[in-house]
């Protein structure tokens, strides 16, 4: 890829943040890019769609390996989810500098950021020194305001209407 990676911002209420980057990081790879998709708060063995996909084109993907504290509710050590998340965070910036890909997806970064898991000015130096041909994408609820201002594409996702709302879970293939 030639010219200015630029940076993404995929952030709302609305369902659709982690989708519209899986079809982005296919389209790239589609063109022969070369793509990192990092996934902060899936385990490794939880299946899902994307998952099987990426293997198939070449996508590389990085997963924290625990889930979210939503989901885990008491369950939950603090410590090992930081480190996990520190612990993809960093992968994924290493192979970033030395990997040559050209896009990367840092899936969830929001809630990473919004939880303390990552710090921002991290993701910000990040940004600003990244190598200058990577395009970079980020979602999540809950944007800082300082990335907004940083990212080239801001889109947010508006829930206006949700299957959860009313009792129905996710369903394999649709959510995940």
């Amino acid at each position: 890829m030639k010219g200015q990676g630029l940076i993404h911002i995929y952030t709302g209420d609305g369902k659709g943040k982690t989708t519209a980057a899986i079809g982005l990081a296919v389209r790239a790879a589609g063109q022969g890019l070369k793509v990192l998709f990092v996934q902060f708060f899936k385990e490794d063995g939880a299946s899902s769609g994307e998952k099987e996909l990426f293997k198939s084109l070449n996508i590389e993907l990085i997963r924290s390996n625990c889930r979210h504290p939503i989901f885990t509710k008491d369950k939950t050590d603090p410590q090992k989810v930081k480190e996990a998340i520190a612990g993809a965070y960093e992968a994924a910036k290493r192979k970033a500098g030395v990997d040559g890909f050209d896009l990367i997806v840092l899936d969830e970064a929001m809630s990473a950021i919004n939880g303390g898991w990552v710090e921002l000015n991290d993701i910000l130096d990040f940004l600003e020194h990244k190598p200058a041909q990577l395009e970079v994408v980020l979602t999540g609820r809950s944007a800082p305001v300082e990335l907004v201002r940083a990212a080239h594409y801001v889109t947010e996702m508006l829930k206006i209407k949700h299957p959860y709302d009313f009792g129905i879970n996710a369903r394999r293939g649709i959510e995940f």
